[in-house]
């Protein structure tokens, strides 16, 4: 048996991937990878009867759970449940915007108090919640070969890295993911557990049914001028096999023609 065998032996035996916020796009192709490459995976939304993930689990064997991830119980009852099921997550990534509509391009004087909490709540929070419960969950689990206890992987979005006029609220949420996952890998990566904060710093265009990628303000891509979320969740498969000599924290990807 070849190391790169051996390698694909584990994860098949070991891997349980969790992935917190459902869609059709990044969470949608890493549930397909991840069980492409032997692992067992479950994915949560505050709607599990989106007929994408109803699809990810007839065609591909996901677990669907449903979880506002803005709500302490519902995390920690959704991570029970996991352990209970699939067992205890070597991986798990938290995939929420947390955006609320109304607070889109809302100058700072016009922005509602109350939207803008939500947005917070929605996505710093809820990756503090889940981190928390991943964190409790990984420093228990047994090394695998690399020395390596899980992974916790934290998409974030262009706001992550420069605060955007008429974005405020998103702004703040995403630095506080920004910084809720720095503090984690220092404290974590010591103790086998590999922490990654992505910033994508581009619109996802997701696969549609005609074939096309597109993004709902975006358009239709073109000579990929939009991020592909097969290539996303590639890099978070590369970034959970990543040998602890050289683990990564931040990664930000950008299609090639992206103007930063």
């Amino acid at each position: 048996m070849t190391q790169s065998d051996e390698h694909d032996t584990q994860t098949s035996v070991q891997d349980v991937a969790l992935i917190v916020g459902g869609g059709p796009g990044i969470s949608a192709s890493c549930a397909r990878l991840f069980v492409a490459n032997g692992m067992r995976v479950g994915i949560a939304a505050r709607d599990p009867e989106k007929s994408v993930l109803q699809n990810l689990e007839k065609t591909h064997g996901v677990r669907r759970y449903a979880c506002d991830a803005s709500e302490p119980a519902a995390v920690e009852l959704l991570f029970q449940n996991v352990v209970r099921e699939l067992g205890a997550p070597t991986l798990v990534v938290h995939n929420i915007d947390g955006r609320v509509p109304d607070i889109f391009r809302k100058a700072i004087t016009d922005a509602d108090p109350g939207n803008a909490l939500d947005t917070l709540r929605n996505s710093a929070f809820s990756a503090f919640l889940v981190g928390q419960q991943a964190a409790r969950l990984m420093r228990e689990n047994k090394p695998n070969a690399n020395g390596t206890k899980g992974t916790i992987i934290f998409t974030n979005a262009s706001a992550a890295l420069k605060g955007f006029p008429l974005s405020g609220a998103f702004a703040m949420a995403c630095h506080a993911k920004s910084g809720l996952a720095e503090s984690m890998a220092r404290e974590l990566m010591p103790q086998g557990i590999h922490i990654a904060n992505v910033p994508i710093d581009a619109a996802i265009g997701w696969r549609q049914d005609d074939g096309t990628r597109a993004h709902r303000l975006a358009g239709v891509a073109v000579d990929d001028n939009m991020a592909d979320p097969a290539y996303i969740a590639e890099t978070y498969l590369q970034l959970h096999r990543q040998h602890r000599s050289t683990w990564a924290f931040e990664v930000v990807l950008r299609p090639w023609v992206e103007k930063w």
